[in-house]
């Protein structure tokens, strides 16, 4: 028998599975990520090396708890968190810490981007994407502003996955999944597109990789990495976003089925065999990680404020899912917008959380837990609502993440999304789609004719918690939706004047 190893690499840690060519998940691995603390508001960043330690340890723990023989692992695929931005010199040492996705101190680098393409209708037409304020090209054009010392040193754009493929590898690579995230490619050509690159330095495009299929492996691991984990000759595959990876974890890659991934950030996407491009900008159009497309709604605020939450009434996950189903649906009329970390959609980088509509009698612990589980997806529903009106046309939700461990959080997905919801026998979807894309780009290496729709038709499974929408709550989480958006929609001036702080 044959082994895989799949990593991801997330914002709070590292997961690294241990994986055999049938899919039975034999080891698994975990170690905690620390941020970089004392930043600003809307600053978010991690120290790379950061990513590279948990990675050696939770490999460490899988390859221990799995009990294999290390020379028989062929092959390892790394998931990461997108959107980050890795500037390295020309030694391929960073030159700064990583900002992550959910950074949003580059309001002004993004708009700046955007007017100089003709605005952001010019911008969407020019790339097939809209310029959100978490991904990379912001990001770059901020190092150049703020840090002009440490860009004149910048010699190689990565993002997380990519850096840690060079970390396995030595070597630089991007395939078209996680680089559609950068806001600097053409996801329709899915090629670099050169005005934005020329937009925030013509020399730009030369300091990022070519860009690979998806089945393009990067490598094979360097030889010091290998002897340290007894590992004999193992192929590194493309990898790719958490959210690609995720989709491929959860057999995501055709049409119909959609991946719901309840974490730190909230995001639900679906396949796409052609490009899928809101005119608007605020469905993703993103590449996946298999050679299609992946359109995809992301939401920054999930499992965050269920965390906050949590820690004031020191609280576990079962104790707040208990007090959540004591309260009715609805939660007696209270709202909550969950904007903790600013929002991306909609689009309000400055707002705040509110709770709206307290009384009397739902001022109380249940009806506040449900209020925040209810908003977290009331929030989703707004852009869910916006992909359907674009021609999704979804049959099954596939849930994800540490919120789709909630019986009751995931009854308030199907009745708020009017969907059918499943949970799958392997949780940790990112992880075991990069194991599986890594088998996948292993057989190509090797001239052989298998398909990643095989392989997830294989090895992915249901899990045994299904979940049906329950028709007599839709009139009722209708008119909270149509609540829900008039809220955020009427208090858009208000956040607006939080950037005067910034």
């Amino acid at each position: 028998m044959m082994y895989a190893i799949g990593a991801d690499s997330g914002t709070q840690g590292t997961k690294v599975l241990i994986v055999d060519f049938n899919g039975k998940v034999l080891g698994r691995g975990h170690h905690p990520h620390q941020m970089i603390a004392g930043l600003k508001k809307g600053e978010s960043e991690q120290d790379p090396q950061t990513w590279t330690e948990a990675l050696d340890n939770a490999l460490s723990q899988a390859l221990k708890a799995a009990r294999v023989d290390p020379s028989r692992i062929v092959s390892f695929g790394v998931s990461g968190q997108q959107h980050g931005f890795v500037p390295l010199d020309s030694e391929g040492i960073p030159l700064r810490p990583a900002k992550l996705w959910n950074d949003t101190s580059t309001v002004k680098e993004t708009e700046a981007i955007i007017e100089k393409l003709g605005g952001v209708k010019s911008f969407i037409q020019k790339l097939g994407i809209n310029l959100a304020v978490g991904f990379t090209a912001s990001k770059i054009l901020w190092l150049k502003r703020k840090e002009p010392e440490k860009y004149r040193r910048l010699e190689t754009v990565l993002l997380p996955h990519n850096y840690l493929n060079f970390n396995l590898t030595g070597k630089y690579h991007m395939e078209y999944g996680d680089a559609s995230g950068t806001g600097l490619m053409d996801i329709r050509k899915r090629q670099w597109h050169r005005e934005s690159m020329t937009a925030l330095d013509p020399d730009l495009e030369a300091k990022f990789p070519p860009l690979s299929h998806p089945s393009q492996p990067v490598g094979y691991i360097k030889d010091e990495f290998c002897q340290r984990f007894g590992l004999s000759k193992v192929l590194v595959s493309s990898g790719g976003g958490d959210n690609m990876m995720g989709a491929i974890g959860t057999g995501n890659i055709s049409p119909g089925v959609c991946t719901l991934s309840l974490g730190t950030s909230g995001t639900i996407y679906s396949y796409c065999s052609e490009p899928f491009v809101d005119p608007e900008g605020e469905i993703a159009a993103f590449c996946d990680s298999t050679g299609g497309w992946l359109p995809l709604l992301c939401t920054m605020n999930v499992t965050n404020t269920t965390e906050y939450f949590k820690a004031l009434f020191n609280a576990s996950n079962q104790e707040l899912d208990r007090m959540a189903s004591q309260a009715s649906s609805g939660a007696g009329g209270l709202i909550f917008l969950p904007f903790i970390d600013g929002e991306r959609v909609p689009v309000l980088p400055f707002a705040s959380g509110v709770l709206f509509g307290l009384d009397r009698k739902n001022f109380n612990v249940s009806c506040l837990a449900r209020a925040v589980m209810e908003g977290t997806i009331l929030n989703l529903g707004y852009g869910f609502s916006r992909m359907k009106s674009l021609g999704l046309k979804p049959q099954e939700i596939r849930a994800t993440g540490g919120g789709a461990k909630s019986r009751t959080w995931l009854q308030i997905v199907a009745n708020i999304f009017k969907t059918l919801v499943i949970t799958l026998k392997e949780e940790e979807g990112a992880a075991y789609g990069a194991a599986i894309q890594s088998i996948w780009n292993y057989f190509y290496d090797k001239g052989k004719k298998v398909t990643i729709e095989e392989l997830t038709g294989k090895m992915v499974k249901k899990g045994t918690l299904m979940v049906e929408p329950e028709t007599r709550n839709f009139s009722l989480y209708d008119e909270l939706q149509e609540k829900f958006n008039s809220l955020w929609q009427s208090l858009r001036k208000e956040f607006k004047t939080h950037r005067k702080n910034f």
